[in-house]
């Protein structure tokens, strides 16, 4: 299973974005892959916040176009929302602790803990994934 980060979506979602075709082609390749796609909640909601704010697009998605594009995701043959087990905690901690810092790594250390303890790879654009032992990776950049 293939774990998107929120830059994929954003990428994907914004014509304008140099990495637009790669993370769209990434995108629609995965959720055409037999093993599917997870999508995180908090990924979710961060596409919501941002797709949909001035000063990230160029043109800001409207609120429903926003919508619809989660509608969409979740709705695919191929997806399913992953939500934490009782691993996450023990996972997050190991992460954080071995990064020796949580603040801006916060958010990406829970989603390396979701994509360890359900097995799938996350994909970014985003390297500072790097540094997290024990996740399968795939750097878009």
């Amino acid at each position: 299973m293939k774990l998107p980060d929120l830059n994929v979506l954003l990428h994907a979602a914004n014509a304008a974005s140099d990495d637009h075709a790669k993370a769209r082609a990434w995108l629609e390749a995965a959720f055409s892959a037999p093993e599917g796609v997870g999508l995180s909640w908090v990924v979710l909601l961060g596409f919501l916040r941002l797709a949909t704010r001035r000063g990230i697009f160029p043109r800001p998605l409207a609120v429903e176009d926003a919508l619809a594009s989660v509608r969409d995701w979740l709705a695919a043959p191929a997806a399913r929302a992953l939500h934490p087990t009782e691993r996450h905690e023990p996972i997050l901690s190991r992460l954080l602790l071995a990064a020796g810092t949580g603040g801006n790594l916060t958010t990406d250390a829970h989603l390396a803990a979701l994509a360890i303890e359900h097995g799938a790879t996350l994909a970014s654009f985003d390297r500072d994934f790097e540094r997290f032992a024990g996740l399968a990776y795939e750097a878009l950049a």
